[in-house]
């Protein structure tokens, strides 16, 4: 019986972000194109005597309670119809926080889809996106595993084939708070929806879904990030980020950021911009992927 596992928790871009609508309640509809990296935090898990569950806090801001992690260990637990014994689980953080990024998102799903094998519940994929909607709009993305379109608050998902391109990410010295964009007065909501064809070039089907090609996505100019005119507005840093990063290459925002990203053909082109970044910011080289590496590792652990 397996006790130990090691998952990685991808960071995401959301290669464009556009608001359609606003829901009776509260939440947005939205369509975006979720890219996932080969970038992200590590969680452990080690099975223990008991039934606690024991979160090694690298996060002094995050009490237990607020922590995805933890909520969705705790989630995960109550769902099961049987004992289960504890866990230790420390989280090694690696993604910025209040970026965009869906690092919290990402912490929950790779927390759920590690103990679905530890505790051998055998959840189905659906049924931990469905538990992992509870804790986000962002979590189902990463329970798939997959880098999506997605539909309604983020949960309607179409898998996307996309190139192997490299992405410079940079961090600010802010965090952004998502809910201060989405309750914005100026925030766009009512962006007019894509549909795939316009945008992708269909590719091959793989059983019942089309899997859609990537197609010049970030130079499409009807593809944009309705939050960032709020977040350039409301701080500077995010605008001077943009501006900066513009110099270089097409900078965009993630999610509601305060992460930006350009996009480059080559590790070597991104290289020689990431070493020109100014000394207050963070950032990191990463490159798109397919598949989660969270999903890859329960593979090859399982398959050993």
């Amino acid at each position: 019986m397996m006790k130990t596992l090691t998952l990685c928790a991808p960071a995401k871009i959301n290669l464009f972000l556009h608001i359609t609508g606003q829901r009776s309640d509260g939440y947005h509809n939205l369509q975006t194109a979720f890219q996932l990296l080969n970038f992200g935090d590590q969680i452990e898990f080690k099975l223990t005597e008991g039934k606690d569950i024991h979160l090694i806090n690298t996060l002094p801001d995050v009490d237990d309670c607020d922590n995805l992690v933890m909520r969705a260990a705790q989630l995960l637990q109550n769902q099961a119809n049987r004992p289960l014994s504890g866990v230790k689980i420390k989280l090694d953080k690696q993604i910025p926080i209040g970026g965009g990024l869906g690092g919290g998102s990402s912490n929950a799903a790779s927390t759920l889809l590690g103990l679905n094998q530890l505790w051998d519940l055998q959840l189905s994929l659906k049924q931990l996106a469905e538990l992992g909607l509870r804790l986000g709009a962002d979590v189902p993305v990463f329970i798939y595993g997959k880098s999506s379109f997605a539909e309604g608050v983020g949960e309607q998902l179409q898998p996307l084939k996309m190139p192997k391109m490299w992405f410079l990410v940079l961090k600010p010295p802010v965090s952004v708070p998502t809910e201060t964009i989405f309750s914005h007065t100026q925030l766009t909501r009512d962006t007019r929806a894509i549909k795939m064809p316009s945008v992708f070039v269909q590719g091959e089907k793989t059983q019942d879904r089309a899997v859609e090609s990537f197609s010049g996505l970030q130079l499409n100019p009807e593809l944009i990030n309705d939050c960032e005119p709020i977040v350039r507005m409301l701080y500077p840093a995010v605008d001077q980020a943009l501006s900066w990063l513009n110099q270089h290459a097409n900078a965009r925002l993630t999610g509601t950021g305060a992460c930006v990203f350009a996009s480059f053909s080559d590790f070597d082109s991104a290289e020689s911009v990431f070493r020109q970044i100014p000394s207050d910011y963070q950032g990191f080289i990463a490159q798109g992927m397919d598949h989660s590496l969270a999903h890859e590792q329960l593979y090859h652990r399982i398959n050993k």
